[in-house]
């Protein structure tokens, strides 16, 4: 059984972010407002922020560690794939992004391989980081996923890696970088470029065209912690270029409780199911909007 400072270390955030710059313990306090209202006016004005060296220096060696000690656990999938992760569509020209596909290579290490014992999963777990992302999402509360392949994920990519354009299921996304790659790998987004009231084919067809007018580019580091609307902004990471391997960290959260994602997801991007995705699998499932997935 562990003590209460054991209990009290497991849940700390200290140490594992830096808490003078980025004051989540104290998020009533004038420091933590001017925090949140700092991130809540640049997620306003292009769906993203990130937070330069959120992991201080001297946690980033460990950091890198665990990621790199993870790594060969990612199971590595090479698909087609167009934005919505769908089938092409017969019906739609050949022009509409249903119908645009694009390679796809990465590899992702399940949550079920990510120990308690871990800063990342230490970070996801906690109750300040978890009200702090929701406060500047503008949600009342938010929820670990109750996936336990999807919730916490390292996303690998190797070099001759690349994610596609594509949107993400849930609304907003929180990724730490752990690695950066020696070449390519950055991450590109237009943010806002659709909504729940529509898809905005031609806009989004003028990016895969290779409009760049409406591009924002990220120069993401270790330790940099990004929160991102990735369900309304299409994005991708260009192809990863020399020997060194591109971590990011996905912490998962949702609006609702026991949040669980698609059956044939899991088995795309982990190579398989746990016996949660068997039984949605069984009983099916529905989105809560329009939007193509």
């Amino acid at each position: 059984m562990q003590s209460a400072a054991e209990v009290n270390e497991a849940s700390s955030l200290e140490g594992l972010i830096d808490l003078a710059r980025y004051p989540l313990d104290d998020l009533d306090g004038a420091a933590g407002r001017e925090l949140i209202d700092r991130c809540r006016r640049q997620l306003d004005a292009d769906g993203c922020v990130v937070l330069k060296n959120f992991v201080p220096e001297a946690a980033l060696a460990r950091l890198e560690r665990e990621t790199e000690r993870l790594s060969p656990e990612a199971h590595y999938n090479r698909t087609e794939t167009n934005p919505y992760n769908s089938a092409a569509d017969p019906e739609k020209p050949a022009s509409h992004p249903v119908n645009r596909f694009d390679v796809r290579t990465n590899g992702f290490v399940a949550g079920d391989r990510i120990g308690d014992d871990t800063i990342i999963r230490r970070v996801y777990r906690n109750a300040d980081f978890q009200r702090f992302i929701a406060t500047v999402v503008g949600m009342e509360e938010i929820h670990p996923y109750a996936d336990p392949l999807a919730d916490l994920v390292i996303n690998v990519l190797r070099e001759g890696c690349q994610h596609p354009w594509h949107y993400d299921t849930n609304e907003f996304i929180v990724t730490m970088m752990t690695r950066q790659s020696r070449g390519g790998g950055r991450f590109e987004y237009a943010p806002g470029i659709r909504s729940p009231e529509g898809e905005n084919v031609e806009g989004v067809e003028q990016v895969i065209d290779g409009d760049r007018t409406r591009l924002k580019s990220l120069d993401l580091q270790p330790g940099d912690l990004q929160i991102f609307f990735g369900r309304y902004s299409l994005h991708r990471v260009t192809l990863v270029e020399g020997d060194r391997e591109r971590h990011t960290v996905i912490f998962a959260y949702a609006k609702e409780p026991g949040f669980i994602g698609r059956p044939e997801r899991a088995r795309r991007i982990f190579g398989r199911m746990a016996p949660v995705h068997e039984r949605l699998r069984e009983e099916g499932m529905q989105r809560r909007d329009a939007l193509a997935d």
